[in-house]
């Protein structure tokens, strides 16, 4: 089994859509994977919870699937969506000068993959 640390930095939405594909995918391969929203992807969390946007189905299967594995605290709390990230429960990630630091995961054995 290999893992996998998705970083999203992108906020857009096609972009996104993949994150969420890739990572389900890695899944039903056997793999690890976690997704860490960083950057402006932190934006998409307070609309992915809404059932008209188009990426709900996918956000809502890698929630139940466990593989998000939370938000940059510090982007969140910039970027005004910290309030949304802590009403859906995501972890509220910082562990680098309020960041989610990528050594970490590598210290794991995770291979790391940025978008």
């Amino acid at each position: 089994m290999k893992k996998f640390a998705l970083f999203v930095f992108n906020g857009d939405h096609m972009c996104f859509i993949h994150v969420l594909l890739n990572a389900l995918d890695m899944k039903s391969k056997g793999h690890e994977a976690k997704i860490i929203l960083e950057g402006s992807s932190v934006k998409l969390v307070p609309e992915l919870v809404k059932p008209e946007n188009p990426l709900h189905g996918l956000w809502k299967k890698n929630l139940e699937a466990g593989i998000v594995e939370g938000v940059c605290k510090a982007c969140s709390g910039k970027l005004g969506t910290l309030d949304a990230a802590k009403e859906q429960g995501l972890t509220l990630l910082d562990d680098m000068a309020g960041h989610p630091g990528m050594s970490s995961y590598r210290d794991k054995g995770f291979e790391i993959i940025t978008f």
